[in-house]
């Protein structure tokens, strides 16, 4: 499964802007730009976390934004503005995000406080 979408004007929905969301199974490309194109692309295992927001404005043009929060080096959070379908897409990219991880065996280890950790070779002393 694929999604092809493009980023449009908030008023009336109208795709006039030149940026190209493509979402695929294992990678995430955005491309933008009329006359230097800028291809920005992701793969999949390392979205660790997805975010939707929709304001009044977008909602009345049945619009949304989506947030990929990425360990990518070169571009942390990919913000996809402004594009139709947006619900779906993001829990398309929560689903596939988790099976690519699950597929290389990459796993997120989140500290959640669980106590003071102190160096090994203290407690040897």
């Amino acid at each position: 499964m694929e999604f092809v979408e493009r980023k449009r004007w908030l008023f009336f929905g109208l795709p006039f802007t030149f940026t190209k969301y493509i979402v695929k199974e294992d990678m995430l490309t955005i491309n933008s730009g009329l006359f230097k194109t800028v291809e920005n692309d992701c793969y999949m295992y390392k979205v660790q976390d997805v975010q939707h927001t929709a304001t009044l404005i977008e909602k009345m043009f049945k619009l949304g934004t989506v947030v990929c929060h990425t360990g990518d080096t070169t571009h942390p959070t990919l913000v996809m503005e402004h594009i139709r379908n947006s619900r779906a897409i993001k829990d398309f990219i929560l689903e596939q995000s988790e099976e690519a991880r699950l597929k290389r065996r990459t796993v997120n280890m989140l500290d959640i406080g669980s106590g003071e950790m102190s160096d090994i070779d203290d407690s040897i002393l």
